[in-house]
């Protein structure tokens, strides 16, 4: 038969994927990007907002022009009626043809706002009233981060209480670090970029939390699935049961993300060139936090897992026996079960070879399955028969 595609193997869970095999190179990789992130907020550092940062916001009806005229214009005012400042940032605000256009600057005095206003409404020729001014101070930025940082914590407490019962510790320790590793390299794709940071951008990544930790718990259900009373089966060491976990679930996690990643997608690269500017900072961080997240669920999340598990002392004895049992049969010491022995001779027959090579699990292959209850030296189940001659069995 021919042998079916990726796709379709992907399906039956038996992509055949060596995810845990090669964990040190994900390790390295997840560890690289950290550290360009890390140099990115050192060097770097974030665009934060006016509800961050403080300053001034104004509101001119757009149809004074179009967005880079006005904001040339609105700069020679600033430049004039503030000493030298800036537009620190420009964007088209509503919509439906009451549409304006939002211009923040660095924190200004009370007379150079009022200065400003008048100038823009001479400018423009239109209205003062048309034009709006308002003034934002840096402290409700810093309270609304507090109350961030507060709610991320108590979430992270929350999981970590839910994995420990649930699973267990190692479990909860694998994805909390995926969580962690989420936020940094989102975090960084945002310093990197330079999208301003908003009250919007903060509620993005309080929700992309949600989405990684259903993504690992769903991958650590099938781990404890496939680990269940491991100990007293030789033929599989945790790592190959965790890596047959992430190969039968590949595909459900792929259909998640995509399902997810559509919408977002559709409103950054979509909706964003074709006006809506303001939904700009919550789709940048959720298309950048549930690709991550998929991805640390799965590269990094269970290997992680894998590592914890090796250092406890019932796993590294059950994957020496099993190591130990695949080298016995490889000297040809031990013959697998329903194998035919060597003829004579100290090298193990082809028989022996092909049983050999079952007894090794290939990656993303399924466990084999119980043998059937009466199926034992080719008599049929059934229990007591008649017996020959019609005698009946005592």
């Amino acid at each position: 038969m021919a042998r079916s595609g990726l796709a379709t193997r992907l399906y039956r869970g038996e992509a055949g994927l060596n995810i845990i095999g090669k964990r040190k190179l994900w390790f390295s990789i997840a560890g690289l990007l950290v550290l360009v992130a890390v140099f990115s907020f050192v060097f770097r550092g974030f665009t934060l907002g006016i509800e961050f940062e403080g300053g001034n916001s104004f509101q001119v009806p757009a149809s004074v022009g179009t967005l880079n005229q006005t904001e040339d214009r609105v700069d020679q005012i600033l430049g004039a009626q503030a000493g030298g400042a800036e537009v620190a940032s420009a964007q088209t605000v509503g919509g439906g043809g009451g549409e304006f256009y939002e211009f923040r600057t660095a924190a200004l005095s009370s007379e150079q706002a009022n200065s400003v206003k008048a100038a823009m409404a001479q400018e423009f020729n239109v209205n003062p009233d048309q034009i709006s001014s308002n003034q934002v101070s840096a402290a409700w930025g810093g309270q609304y981060t507090e109350r961030a940082v507060l709610g991320l914590v108590i979430f992270i407490a929350l999981v970590m209480l839910y994995l420990i019962i649930r699973f267990e510790w190692r479990m909860a320790v694998g994805a909390v670090s995926s969580l962690l590793l989420n936020l940094v390299l989102t975090a960084g794709v945002y310093s990197l970029v330079g999208f301003e940071v908003t009250p919007s951008t903060i509620i993005g990544f309080l929700t992309i939390l949600g989405f990684a930790l259903y993504d690992v718990v769903v991958v650590f259900d099938k781990v404890q699935e496939n680990t269940r009373g491991i100990t007293a089966n030789n033929n599989q060491t945790y790592g190959e049961a965790a890596n047959l976990a992430i190969n039968q679930t590949l595909m459900r996690s792929i259909n998640t993300s995509l399902v997810a990643l559509l919408p977002v997608g559709g409103l950054l690269f979509i909706g964003v060139p074709l006006g809506a500017v303001t939904l700009q900072d919550l789709g940048l961080v959720l298309f950048v936090g549930m690709l991550v997240a998929v991805c640390s669920s799965v590269f990094f999340a269970t290997p992680v897992l894998s590592t914890l598990k090796d250092f406890e002392p019932r796993i590294q004895a059950h994957n020496k026996r099993v190591l130990a049992r695949r080298g016995a049969i490889a000297r040809g010491e031990l013959t697998p079960k329903g194998a035919p022995r060597p003829a004579g001779r100290g090298e193990p027959t082809e028989a022996e070879a092909a049983a050999l090579a079952g007894a090794a699990p290939k990656v993303g292959a399924r466990p084999a399955g119980k043998r059937p209850t009466g199926a034992r030296s080719g008599r049929p189940s059934g229990g007591g028969g008649n017996r020959p001659g019609g005698a009946k069995r005592r």
